[in-house]
């Protein structure tokens, strides 16, 4: 399962790469150049900053171990199994049941859980739902995720600036090709963004994967991702948006057919299905 889901990364990555190259080779270096250093400074703050940023969106409260024992306790036996540092403890004041890990690389992590999440889950169910977490951080799925959203934004600002020039400037082979032109300054952007929503649901399902096997069993996630769809419908976030959404180990904006091609996590349905089906 976790070999399959790094293969599948690694193609969506490969394809994300063919879809930058061939918008790049349609626009010209200069263009492809200009926006690669644009949109990599942007990612590059935002790789190194985002986990204070989201922490100070969520109005997480780093706690102490005197102050949370259990959740310490946790963290702490997990980053022994994992092989990681421990991460610094965060609770989010809210009724959702939520949780996400943030963090450039495991030496600078942190892993945040609500207040309502605390309260619904079993001693079990929570280790399950932060082995996930700790699977994020020991996979490095922050940097995977900056990687995409560089290669996609960059797409996105090409695709833009080859649209306008094909409208109202460029050279005589664009206006020749314009309507052509416009079509793929359209499409690309829309594809790039499937492609890099498409990763997130691979990262998802290898978190998934590794933290049942950190956890030896993978029931306790499955639970704790059924009590999680249920309670988010009676208490959904009350802070933050949905641009934060792909952080939290359940999305409540994830939806069916159309709809599950723009969402950053997989089924729940699809989720439990398969831990439910893991054997160690």
């Amino acid at each position: 399962m976790s070999v399959i889901n790094q293969f599948k990364t690694a193609m969506l990555l490969a394809l994300l790469t063919a879809l930058f190259l061939f918008i790049g080779g349609l626009f010209g270096r200069g263009g492809l150049i200009f926006a690669l250093f644009f949109v990599g400074i942007m990612n590059f703050f935002s790789y190194f900053y985002s986990d204070k940023i989201v922490l100070w969106m969520y109005k997480a409260r780093q706690v102490t171990e005197k102050e949370a024992p259990k959740l310490h306790k946790m963290c702490r036996e997990l980053a022994q199994t994992v092989g990681v540092p421990m991460p610094k403890v965060y609770i989010i004041p809210d009724k959702s049941s939520n949780a996400f890990a943030t963090g450039r690389n495991p030496s600078h992590a942190a892993v945040a859980a609500t207040e309502g999440i605390i309260d619904t889950l079993t001693e079990s169910e929570l280790k399950g739902v932060l082995a996930h977490e700790f699977a994020h951080i020991k996979n490095r799925d922050i940097l995977i995720s900056s990687v995409a959203g560089t290669i996609a934004g960059v797409i996105s600002y090409v695709s833009q600036m080859m649209m306008w020039n094909s409208m109202f400037g460029g050279n005589r082979e664009n206006r020749g090709n314009g309507a052509a032109l416009i079509l793929v300054a359209i499409l690309a952007p829309i594809l790039a963004m499937i492609i890099q929503l498409a990763i997130s649901r691979s990262r998802e399902y290898l978190a998934d994967a590794s933290g049942a096997k950190y956890m030896g069993d993978g029931r306790p996630l499955a639970d704790a991702l059924e009590k999680l769809e249920r309670s988010n419908k009676i208490h959904p976030m009350r802070i933050g948006n949905q641009g934060t959404a792909h952080l939290f180990i359940s999305n409540p904006f994830s939806g069916r057919g159309m709809m599950a091609l723009l969402s950053t996590h997989p089924s729940t349905s699809e989720r439990v299905r398969l831990l439910r089906g893991m054997k160690f």
